[in-house]
């Protein structure tokens, strides 16, 4: 939205309905109840942009309007925030004011602090290195410091979430913020949008599965990185809390892309051998992670504290991003060569119509001595 032009054209500079209203003024202090606002150099209904400092008077905000065409008497706007009582509680911020607007109408929209926002999304399954540049985006500041920040031990402990950093809590939404705000203000009001989900009935459900909040958000960011069909969630939480029962490694895929710090596209066995000591590797080391490994939204925490009651122990991944559950071993080596088969069977389809049209094909398999681990929890990807 463009900004209103400086030029002002005065059309008179005091009306009927304004000397009523300051007749009003002097004798009750209810100015704005009658109206003259609105100044005269826009059609009502126009969109005005004003910014009101830190720190602003009564009779600042007055002469910011007056400058803005928005009122005509910016001294009698001042008497009549005063009349109001309102003089400390003007807020600063970017304002999208109303021309035509009462000056009742106006004030209240200061007084309210009713700003202009710009949305922030943080996605569901967004880890740190993922969100720290979207938040110093949003606030001008440089990414490398604000994911410092939101990696601090230390940090993690003043908002008082479980950690061992902020990974997995700053809760997947889309955000509206003003400008100005410190990427501290941003990140408090994700972390109280996690809190909030933490009711009464919500760890009564972890206790029920013997699992400390913690947990439960480690597991629920493993669920929301693997699952991509939204009624496979509680399926695939239930899968992982049968291995963990029993005491059977969890063989994640993302714990691993987690520990290798950056996404691989299909995890080879070197991809997992390369990060084997490394106690987010669920492939070498029992149990759950360290911690979350991205943020998971509602709906993977809550599969996990609700989760599909299933025979299964394994999972593999299909093209079309579903997955076939399996109970025993043998079940799932063969789901996974049905599907490899069927993965070759299309790469050679694509590789013969290529061929027709003059274009190169592949095979749709990993080079010599880079083959999928495909022995996991998950499968790992099939081609």
């Amino acid at each position: 939205m463009s900004r209103p032009e400086t030029r002002r054209t005065r059309v008179g500079s005091w009306t009927p309905r304004c000397a009523r209203a300051r007749s009003i003024l002097l004798a009750i202090g209810l100015f704005g109840t009658v109206g003259c606002g609105g100044g005269p150099e826009f059609e009502p209904g126009t969109v005005v942009d004003v910014r009101v400092p830190s720190g602003a008077t009564a009779r600042g905000v007055g002469q910011l309007l007056d400058e803005a065409g928005l009122i005509d008497h910016p001294r009698l706007f001042s008497l009549y925030v005063r009349a109001k009582g309102a003089q400390s509680e003007l807020k600063a911020g970017h304002y999208n004011l109303i021309a035509g607007s009462s000056w009742s109408e106006l004030l209240e929209a200061i007084r309210r602090g009713d700003v202009v926002t710009h949305p922030l999304t943080i996605p569901e399954g967004f880890t740190l290195r993922e969100a720290a540049p979207r938040l110093a985006e949003f606030v001008g500041a440089a990414s490398d410091s604000v994911l410092r920040m939101i990696r601090d031990t230390a940090v993690a402990r003043e908002l008082g979430v479980p950690g061992p950093t902020l990974e997995g809590y700053l809760f997947p939404e889309t955000y509206r913020f003003s400008e100005g705000l410190d990427v501290r203000v941003l990140i408090e009001t994700m972390v109280d949008k996690y809190h909030a989900f933490w009711g009464a009935a919500e760890r009564r459900l972890a206790d029920s599965l013997g699992m400390s909040e913690r947990e439960v958000v480690t597991l629920a960011s493993i669920v929301e990185e693997e699952a991509r069909r939204p009624e496979e969630r509680a399926v695939i939480a239930g899968v992982y809390l049968n291995r963990l029962r029993i005491g059977m490694l969890l063989q994640a895929d993302p714990t691993v892309q987690y520990a290798l710090g950056e996404p691989k596209e299909r995890l080879l066995y070197r991809d997992i051998d390369a990060v084997a000591d490394d106690p987010y590797n669920t492939y070498t080391h029992a149990g759950l992670p360290p911690g979350p490994i991205a943020s998971p939204g509602e709906a993977a925490l809550r599969a996990v504290l609700q989760p599909e009651d299933v025979p299964y122990l394994f999972f593999v991944a299909q093209a079309d991003g579903s997955h076939v559950f399996s109970r025993t071993q043998r079940e799932h080596v063969n789901a996974k060569n049905r599907i490899r088969r069927e993965a070759q069977r299309a790469a050679a389809q694509a590789e013969a119509e290529g061929r027709e049209e003059g274009a190169d094909g592949g095979n749709g398999r990993p080079p010599d001595g880079e083959a999928d681990r495909g022995d996991g929890g998950n499968g790992a990807r099939p081609w």
